[in-house]
């Protein structure tokens, strides 16, 4: 279950379902299915799980994002969890989403902090930094719940060399919505829908969601027309679109275009899901050529070859004197 919950989410602001001002008419034009994909399982950094979200999808169809992965879930047993060791980042900015459990992460210009429990870490890497992530040492000793995704944005040309940054977003500050009868709790991180704006600021424009869909309860949500759209299942079956797809855990559907997403939950559900969760997303794409490699996404293939060079250099910064892994 999604770290952050709330008992009555009638309570809650409620998302209403209007047209877009831009819309071409005035009733409002559900997305259909382009693709559903299911993500190939895999490990990262030191050996922890995940689902590689965005495998075999035309890059053209998820623009302005890059990758996507899910991390876990997984019960971790004593001694068993895993992080990066430090590495570095160029032309991106990264976004650590902590479902469940807790993460540590640090990086070479002072940011960082325990990522916990539906808490989310913004880095915009720019011209450059050194960052790592790892499970802090009570999670280590005792072993826990780990569950959560890792994103990364594309930036435009002309900001691939901008400053870097570090937004904390605690879960605390993350918009709580509704849908209008309360089937679906929504957890806006960035981006507006609907006229309620998220706490995550983004230099490529783009709106992220997570929501959580009662069985039987149907969710609506209006989406720019200029962006893409995007469902990733992370736990549940339901359907998406106006065709009603059927969708389940670590499936991915691209949307076609429209005003509204909408995504449905199986009436009947298993007992370790008992609901469906989704990530919704989506961008203006940049439709810049990309070239990414490594830790690094830029334009060219010259620019990623300077990227390795200016970090071999100890151009993309340093590790901090005080220092958290090795």
């Amino acid at each position: 279950m999604p770290a952050v919950t709330v008992d009555d989410r009638m309570s809650l602001p409620k998302i209403l379902t209007t047209a877009s001002p831009d819309a071409d008419s005035p009733s409002t034009r559900p997305r259909s299915v382009v693709s559903v994909t299911s993500a190939p399982s895999g490990f990262e950094g030191e050996g922890f799980p995940v689902r590689r979200a965005f495998a075999g999808v035309d890059h053209a169809l998820i623009d302005p994002f890059v990758h996507m992965d899910q991390m876990g879930e997984v019960e971790y047993a004593p001694g068993e969890p895993k992080g990066t060791p430090w590495h570095p980042h160029r032309g991106f900015e990264t976004v650590t989403y902590m479902i469940d459990g807790t993460f540590q992460h640090q990086d070479s210009i002072g940011g960082g902090g325990l990522i916990a429990n539906g808490a989310t870490q913004w880095m915009t890497a720019g011209a450059g930094i050194l960052h790592i992530e790892r499970p802090p040492e009570e999670l280590v000793t005792a072993g826990g719940l780990f569950h959560g995704i890792q994103l990364w944005v594309n930036l435009p040309k002309a900001q691939k060399m901008t400053a870097p940054r570090y937004q904390d977003i605690g879960a605390g500050h993350v918009a709580l919505l509704s849908t209008p009868d309360g089937g679906a709790l929504v957890r806006l991180i960035a981006g507006e829908v609907g006229g309620h704006g998220g706490p995550g600021s983004t230099h490529s424009p783009m709106a992220l969601v997570h929501a959580t869909v009662s069985p039987g309860a149907t969710m609506v949500l209006p989406w720019r027309t200029d962006f893409n759209a995007l469902v990733y299942v992370l736990a549940g079956n339901g359907a998406v679109g106006s065709d009603h797809r059927p969708i389940r855990t670590g499936q991915l559907a691209v949307l076609g275009a429209g005003d509204t997403v909408v995504v449905a939950g199986d009436t009947s559900q298993e007992t370790r899901s008992p609901e469906l969760d989704v990530l919704v997303l989506g961008g203006r794409p940049i439709r810049e050529p990309i070239y990414a490699y490594g830790p690094f996404v830029m334009n060219t293939r010259a620019e990623v070859a300077q990227a390795f060079e200016d970090y071999q250099a100890g151009r993309l910064g340093t590790i901090p004197a005080s220092h958290i892994g090795s």
